[in-house]
């Protein structure tokens, strides 16, 4: 057997290929940017043709930096953002992609929150309907998009596709499944009754065959094989939901443990040992067979700092530090005080409100653009403390947390963290925790390791730990409370907003 695991981690904008050894050091990374498609105000789609080609990309890049023989990898693990709506037509050819940014359902999410339908999925699937949820997507091209619905042969997730363009298999596993609301959490299997909540009876045969994440799913076929450069043959496994793969990769494997991954998304999760907890929370997902991922998210994290990046610091790279480094020092030269604007990271909207926006406030002409970036970098921890209390009023309990994500590589955002939160925050050794944990789950795969917490202490290390400031915490209370009187004050107006926007 090889020596060597592929990790492949699909997000909503960059694709990442990274080939790993036993120990968990990273031998050779690839990484290419994806194009999304904004056609309508709240609409994010991508291209699948696309997505495969960069996939194609990323692979045959790590191969060749590696400078190892494919026959030397041994199993290959894909994981990828949940949610959104990833399509295969009839025949199995690419037909649609929806990514988990998406907010064109707001609206049938409000309906469905009037006629109670989550008091029907939530005892079942562990969750309410939202406007990115999978079924929810698919409800709405439904009504909307009937011809588009009557074409879908196969609906799973984002790594599900990349799983069937390398083995030419339709399949999905637990964890992304769960995490969309599609299974009967407790018997993890799917469930006719959700679909028939969701108003999608006829669309119970769309959904692929069900598999456990770290089981095989098929091997690269011969196909794969010529448009990547890996081996014909090499197991693959059915992968993870990322925001799981990336809490195995930062070391988060044992019960109790939390993984906060402040990326496209804000990730809080909580490792349980039951299904339920004593109050509800946004998603759940499976950890193994045995224990489960509680988790409170929201597209409001990094993205934000992305887009501010995006449209004022693209072209700013002073002695050759990169745009992400010179927000993160801007931000880092501003003390926390009262007197600091706030900032709401609702770029993509919000969890618990599809029609928010993000917005400054309390700007005064005696605020710098230092200041504004430090409202965003404490904003987005805010966003984060809202699903952090939301877990521990349902009863999840933790004292210190692991952070991943593009926002852990900032020099000063997980010291915020720490601070906001009130708890210790480390980073793991590995930026690429997606990678990491999906090439963790391919070992398990293939008998490499015993199981998820073997595969996890084998190949993680934490690096950097940071404690929180007791003399921060009455002013970040303070900052906390007001931030979210703001969020209740603009609510009716951001109902407004959406309600003059074309649908």
């Amino acid at each position: 057997m090889g020596e060597y695991l592929l990790g492949i981690d699909a997000g909503n904008t960059v694709i990442k290929a990274v080939i790993f050894d036993l120990q968990g050091k990273e031998i050779a990374a690839a990484a290419e940017e994806g194009h999304s498609r904004m056609p309508r105000p709240g609409h994010v789609e991508r291209g699948l043709d696309e997505l495969w080609q960069n996939a194609r990309l990323v692979i045959a890049s790590c191969l060749k930096q590696a400078g190892i023989s494919p026959a030397e990898i041994a199993a290959i693990g894909c994981a990828g953002h949940g949610n959104g709506l990833y399509a295969l037509d009839k025949a199995g050819d690419p037909l649609l992609g929806i990514q988990s940014i998406d907010t064109r359902a707001s609206a049938l999410v409000e309906e469905w929150q009037a006629a109670g339908v989550g008091d029907r999925t939530y005892p079942i699937g562990q969750q309410r309907p939202w406007p990115a949820q999978t079924p929810t997507l698919m409800a709405w091209l439904k009504r909307h998009q009937p011809e588009m619905f009557a074409r879908i042969g196969t609906v799973f997730l984002c790594k599900d596709f990349i799983v069937n363009r390398l083995t030419g298999e339709r399949v999905s596993e637990v964890s992304d499944m769960i995490g969309c609301g599609l299974l009967h959490v407790a018997e993890r299997r799917y469930d006719r009754s959700l679909m028939l909540a969701y108003g999608l009876e006829e669309a119970f045969d769309t959904l692929p065959r069900l598999l456990e994440s770290a089981e095989i799913a098929g091997h690269v076929s011969e196909k794969a094989a010529a448009e990547t450069g890996l081996k014909a043959g090499t197991p693959v496994i059915a992968g993870l939901f990322d925001v799981i793969a990336s809490a195995l990769g930062s070391g988060v494997a044992r019960t109790g443990a939390a993984s906060i991954i402040a990326g496209t998304w804000s990730i809080n999760q909580v490792v349980i040992d039951r299904p339920a907890l004593d109050g509800p929370v946004f998603m759940s997902s499976s950890f193994d067979h045995e224990r489960y991922m509680a988790i409170e998210s929201s597209a409001t994290s990094a993205a934000n700092l992305e887009w501010i990046v995006r449209e004022f610091f693209a072209d700013e790279r002073p002695d050759g530090r990169s745009p992400f480094e010179l927000c993160s020092e801007l931000a880092g030269s501003v003390a926390p005080v009262d007197d600091n604007p706030h900032y709401h990271p609702y770029v993509y909207g919000a969890q618990q409100d599809g029609n928010a926006r993000a917005g400054f406030y309390g700007v005064g002409g005696w605020h710098t653009k230092a200041h504004l970036l430090h409202a965003v970098f404490e904003g987005v921890a805010f966003g984060h403390r809202w699903h952090i209390d939301n877990l521990r009023r349902a009863g999840a309990r933790f004292d210190e947390a692991v952070l991943s994500g593009g926002g852990s590589r900032s020099a000063v955002w997980p010291q915020i963290f720490a601070d906001v939160l009130g708890v210790p925050v480390s980073v793991a050794r590995s930026r690429e925790t997606g990678a990491l944990g999906a090439a963790i789950a391919a070992g398990i795969g293939v008998g490499l390791f015993g199981g998820f917490e073997a595969g996890a202490a084998a190949m993680t290390e934490v690096v950097r730990s940071y404690q929180p400031n007791p003399q921060l915490k009455a002013l970040y209370d303070r900052r906390y409370a007001l931030h979210r009187d703001i969020v209740d004050a603009m609510t009716p107006i951001w109902k407004r907003l959406a309600s003059s926007a074309p649908v």
